[in-house]
C-alpha cells in the first residue's frame, strides 16, 4: 500500500479545518435559536467536552488509564473560588491559579505513579480521587463541606448565553492546541509511548518525562474547565467528585470514538443531552448509558467518529 502525498494530507487537513471552522461558526450561533435551558444544557456539555478530550489525550493517545481526572476539575473549581473569595483577585486570574494548581497535582501524582502499571494506576489514581473527595466533603470550615460553597459568577448576566459563548471559543482552543500537539514531535512519542513503552524506550523516548509530562497537561486543561464551571454554576459541592462524574467522562470518550478530536465532544453533547432527558430515573440513568457503551464496544469500537467516517467513506465509493 502507498503513503499519502504530502498535497493529499495537506488537503485532507485543510478540508477538516475549513469544517470545523464551520461548525463552530454554526455553533456561536445555536443560541439565537434556542432557548435559555437548551443553551444551559449545551453550555454543561461543552464543560465535559473539554474535560473529555483531555482524558483522551491522556488515555487514548497515550495509553494511560487515569480515574482521577474528575477531581482534577475539582480541584481547579476550589481553588479558583477559595482564591477569590479570600484574597479578592479577579475570577480570570482565579481560573488561572485553579488550572495550574490542578496542573501540578497532576505533575505530582504522574510523578509518583506513573511507574506503575496499568491496572496498579488505575487503582491509584482512583484511591487518590477518593481521598480528595473525602478531604473535600470534611474540611466544612474551608469548604463548607457537603452544604455547598457560593462561588461568584464570571459574569452578572442571568442568561446562560454569554458562559455558552466563553465554553465554545474554550472547547475550540482546548481542541486546537491538542492537535496541533498530537501533530508534533511530542504528539509521535506519545503515540510510540501508548503502543509500545519498551520500544519507545530503546528508541530513546525518555518515557516517564513525557507521561508525567501529559499527565500534568491534562489536568491542568481539566483545572481550567473545572473552574471556569464553578464559576458559571455558582455553586460547588463534594458531590462533582464522585465516580460517577469519571464514568461519564469514560462513556463520553468512548461513545464518541477515542483517539478521535471531535468524538469527545459528540459523545459529550449526546450523553448530555440523553442525560437531561432520562433526569426523571435518577441513577438508572447510567444503567442506559453503560448497557450503550457496551453494545458500542461490541459492534462498533470507533464510536460515533467511525460511524461517521465509514459512512464518508461509503459516500465516497458509491459516487465514484
Amino acid at each position: 500500500m502507498g503513503r499519502a502525498s504530502p498535497g493529499g494530507v495537506a488537503t485532507s487537513r485543510g478540508r477538516a479545518t475549513a469544517a470545523a471552522a464551520a461548525a463552530l461558526a454554526a455553533a456561536a450561533l445555536l443560541p439565537l435559536a434556542l432557548g435559555g435551558y437548551a443553551v444551559h444544557v449545551l453550555t454543561v456539555a461543552l464543560y465535559y467536552a473539554i474535560l473529555a478530550s483531555s482524558w483522551n489525550l491522556i488515555a487514548g493517545y497515550t495509553g494511560l488509564f487515569s480515574l482521577a481526572h474528575h477531581v482534577f476539575a475539582g480541584i481547579g473549581a476550589y481553588a479558583s473560588a477559595l482564591l477569590v473569595i479570600r484574597t479578592g483577585i479577579p475570577i480570570p486570574l482565579g481560573i488561572a491559579c485553579g488550572g495550574a494548581l490542578a496542573g501540578a497535582a497532576g505533575y505530582t501524582l504522574g510523578a509518583l505513579t506513573l511507574r506503575l502499571r496499568t491496572l496498579y494506576l488505575a487503582l491509584a489514581t482512583w484511591a487518590f480521587a477518593e481521598s480528595i473527595r473525602l478531604v473535600v466533603s470534611m474540611e466544612y470550615g474551608l469548604t463548607r463541606g457537603d452544604l455547598g460553597l457560593a462561588v461568584p459568577k464570571l459574569f452578572r448576566a442571568v442568561s446562560p448565553t454569554p458562559y455558552y459563548e466563553v465554553f465554545l471559543g474554550c472547547t475550540a482552543a482546548a481542541v486546537a492546541g491538542l492537535a496541533l500537539l498530537l501533530r508534533s514531535r511530542i504528539g509521535y512519542r506519545l503515540r510510540a509511548i501508548r503502543d509500545d513503552e519498551g520500544a519507545a524506550r530503546a528508541a530513546g523516548v525518555n518515557t516517564v518525562r513525557w507521561k508525567r509530562f501529559v499527565f500534568g497537561l491534562s489536568s491542568g486543561i481539566a483545572g481550567l474547565a473545572g473552574a471556569l464551571y464553578g464559576h458559571y454554576i455558582g455553586l460547588l459541592s463534594p458531590a462533582a467528585m464522585r465516580f460517577d462524574e469519571m464514568a461519564l467522562i469514560i462513556i463520553m470518550v468512548i461513545l464518541g470514538g477515542q483517539r478521535t478530536l471531535a468524538g469527545p465532544i459528540a459523545g459529550a453533547v449526546v450523553i448530555e443531552v440523553a442525560s437531561e432527558a432520562l433526569r426523571t430515573y435518577g441513577q438508572l440513568r447510567m444503567v442506559v448509558f453503560a448497557l450503550v457503551v457496551l453494545a458500542v464496544m461490541r459492534l462498533y469500537p470507533a464510536g460515533l467518529m467511525g460511524i461517521v467516517r465509514a459512512a464518508i467513506i461509503s459516500r465516497g465509493r458509491d459516487r465514484s
